[in-house]
């Protein structure tokens, strides 16, 4: 039996931080089959214009594809429509990363909240929803959902354990450990269907997720690389971390609930 020339994976808010990583990392992975990206983003000018840097910057060494498509996961309607571009292509998907997210740390706290929610929660539990069916016709399907070793309530209590301590997050760490919820239940309804499921810390690096100032991209300079995260994604797609579905998990391990 050939194998399939790629395997077909969608990563939500690829055009930076740890999406524009991970893409690069899978776009430049040496497994076989290789990988084929579709980079999605809320903004399609700015998905597009990471998917021209990027292919300009591994143009020596790509072994993959990308395709770049606008998508908000707190639209129905721009899920829905990515989900039938997905099908209409490609027929199924092979891993989902659920990486969208909002670190909101607006001053009111109904605001932030809201924010966080939508976007960490809700609009992740949608496109998981929404892509699921894909990811079922895969004979390796892999759910992998962005979280953060901030949504672990223990680690929170830990004096000393957290190195992004910033005024007003309890908003983002409350999205991270409802979001941490929301992956296990999708563990324990699909696994059995073959469905491997993860919730996944990249730990503190950095992004935009915080703003796009420099010194919100680095706090205090404490910030590190995302392609390790997108290193340990490609880990998880190769089976290395098939033994910790259903948990959060980083580089070096699993973190606590």
């Amino acid at each position: 039996m050939s194998l399939p020339a790629f395997r077909i994976v969608l990563i939500t808010g690829a055009n930076s931080g740890v999406g524009y990583a991970t893409s690069k990392v899978l776009a430049t992975a040496t497994t076989t089959p290789s990988f084929h990206v579709i980079m999605t983003g809320r903004s399609f000018e700015k998905v597009q214009k990471a998917k021209a840097e990027l292919e300009q910057e591994i143009s020596a060494t790509a072994t993959g594809t990308l395709t770049a498509l606008q998508l908000d996961v707190t639209d129905a309607k721009s899920v829905e429509d990515v989900a039938k571009y997905v099908k209409e292509n490609h027929g199924h998907l092979d891993a989902l990363i659920n990486n969208a997210a909002n670190g909101s740390r607006d001053s009111d706290l109904v605001t932030r909240l809201r924010l966080c929610f939508d976007t960490n929660v809700i609009g992740a539990a949608l496109v998981a929803q929404t892509f699921r069916p894909l990811l079922l016709k895969s004979s390796n399907p892999y759910s992998i959902w962005v979280s953060s070793g901030a949504g672990s309530i223990k680690l929170s209590s830990e004096p000393g354990r957290d190195p992004a301590n910033l005024d007003n997050d309890e908003a983002y760490r409350a999205s991270k450990a409802a979001l941490n919820m929301v992956m296990q239940c999708e563990h324990r309804d699909w696994h059995k269907k073959g469905l491997k499921t993860l919730a996944l810390s990249p730990g503190f690096v950095v992004s935009n997720l915080r703003g796009t100032s420099e010194e919100m991209r680095n706090p205090g300079g404490k910030a590190g690389d995302p392609i390790v995260a997108g290193q340990t994604i490609l880990g998880v797609l190769e089976g290395k971390r098939d033994d910790d579905a259903g948990k959060l998990v980083h580089k070096r391990g699993v973190y606590p609930w």
